[in-house]
């Protein structure tokens, strides 16, 4: 299978291309995506600026019918583009399955908001004038898109943009091309014009820097690693371009005396190593309190040791294999640095299975401090640490000791320490007895510090970012 870009409403035949490797079997190449150059994001670019005018006229019918197509034929084809997901990237079969079904949910929801698209009349200080106050699109929007959410994440940011009344230009991971693909190919059928959707496939620091930088982009969307995003943004206030940032997190997950055991052990065993702990949102940093610590960490210890790794696409796997060689290589170096600062790894190993791929056990770090590199560092894979704490306040204190904010949680039966911790976790989006991983679609997603910069992505939040506001004055 070929993964080739589309420009202009035009599938592009290109000689060069870069193998899609199953991380569940390496001997299993998926096909190969091209390896553009920036003269092909040059022509995208072009195509995304001529068809911008045109398309930010479309009437509210034209985008509704548009973005319910794509919706209805994802959801259609779940099941399908969930093995394609799995297989590419590495989650098990039926996260794959729910993640497809997800991005459908995505554009269904914003075919809705094109015709939800609202306005303000008001009242001007001066005599018979009237003001009027709506959103227009931004113009030509660049999306960038990590390997983790391969097609949900392409998805929450293609529809708004679409919904809005923007031209796109999406430039997908490299590791994970298939779901792009498949997604752009069922965007191409949709009845949208020509060039209002474009696909360029190829490396980051080349086409994709492109992107951020071509004068011709209006407003560039981001979500991938925190250095990256910080010369992403660097690079965008040099031409004024509008950006939004989805980085790293280090997420605390917080439990106390009075917590539910069962229910503790269930959140952070979820949220730490489904999805092989390749969630932005995963619980990273488990901070437990005194009087419930050592039957805390013996629970989950047995609970994590029970996960059955194997081949994301075979029945009854509950974690899958990392990504590829180098995010396998980071994992276990962070493990062995855990330990030689003092930490007790439990787990973590590499594993040889029948079928050759990236497995390793997952991993818990236990007695820990908050200054080691192990919860200071975003690992992103299946590996927690364990902090212990005198009371919720030192808690509360060590969740919010960190560079990020962008998921916490807190695991209590305790109203008055829930509703605390709402209220002063340092974090966009927090969570009461609930892993700090799985989101609603239709809901704002995002954080502070350095895990988010700009508007808010889903729901109708994400028209901050995808819209501009324009005020208008007239005298009948």
């Amino acid at each position: 299978m070929d993964y080739t870009n589309l420009i202009a409403g035009s599938w592009e035949n290109t000689s060069d291309g870069c193998a899609n490797v199953n991380p569940s079997d390496i001997t299993d190449v998926i096909g190969m995506a091209a390896l553009s150059e920036t003269a092909d994001m040059d022509r995208a670019v072009a195509s995304a600026r001529t068809a911008a005018a045109d398309w930010a006229q479309a009437t509210p019918q034209m985008r509704f019918d548009v973005l319910d197509f794509i919706g209805s034929e994802i959801l259609a084809r779940q099941a399908e583009l969930g093995q394609l997901l799995s297989r590419e990237e590495g989650k098990t079969l039926p996260e794959g399955i729910g993640e497809a079904a997800r991005a459908g949910q995505i554009f269904k929801f914003f075919a809705g908001e094109c015709l939800r698209q609202t306005g303000d009349r008001l009242a001007s200080v001066r005599p018979g004038v009237e003001v009027d106050v709506t959103r227009a699109p931004v113009g030509v929007v660049g999306l960038i898109t990590p390997w983790n959410f391969p097609i949900a994440i392409p998805a929450w940011k293609i529809a708004p943009a679409l919904a809005y009344g923007n031209a796109v230009v999406l430039k997908p991971a490299e590791l994970t091309p298939g779901c792009a693909w498949a997604l752009a190919e069922i965007i191409s059928r949709s009845g949208l014009p020509e060039g209002v959707f474009n696909i360029v496939f190829g490396k980051g620091a080349s086409v994709g820097q492109h992107l951020v930088d071509h004068p011709d982009v209006d407003a560039v969307s981001f979500t991938g690693s925190v250095p990256t995003g910080r010369a992403i943004a660097s690079s965008c206030a040099k031409t004024l371009k509008k950006v939004q940032l989805e980085m790293g997190g280090k997420n605390p997950m917080v439990v106390l005396d009075d917590a539910d055991l069962d229910l503790a052990v269930a959140a952070c065993l979820n949220g730490a190593f489904f999805s092989t702990g390749q969630r932005c949102t995963a619980s990273s940093r488990l901070i437990v309190t005194e009087g419930i610590h050592d039957r805390f960490v013996a629970a989950l210890t047995t609970a994590m040791q029970g996960l059955k790794v194997g081949n994301a696409l075979e029945a009854g796997i509950q974690m899958g294999p990392v990504v590829d060689a180098r995010q396998l290589e980071q994992n276990l170096s962070y493990l062995k640095i855990a330990a030689d600062e003092g930490g007790t790894v439990i787990g973590g190993e590499r594993l040889t299975l029948a079928q050759e791929g990236f497995y390793m056990a997952p991993a818990m770090v236990s007695e820990t401090s908050n200054d080691m590199r192990i919860n200071r560092e975003e690992v992103f894979g299946p590996v927690a640490s364990v902090l212990r704490a005198r009371d919720y306040n030192e808690a509360l204190a060590l969740a919010n000791d960190s560079a990020f904010g962008l998921s916490a949680g807190i695991c209590t039966t305790s109203l008055k320490q829930a509703s605390h911790f709402k209220v002063n976790a340092e974090a966009g989006m927090v969570m009461v007895n609930l892993p700090t991983a799985g989101v609603d679609y239709h809901v704002p997603f995002g954080g502070s510090k350095g895990s988010s910069y700009g508007a808010r992505e889903q729901g109708s939040y994400a028209a901050e970012f995808y819209t501009r506001v324009k005020t208008a004055y007239t005298l009948p």
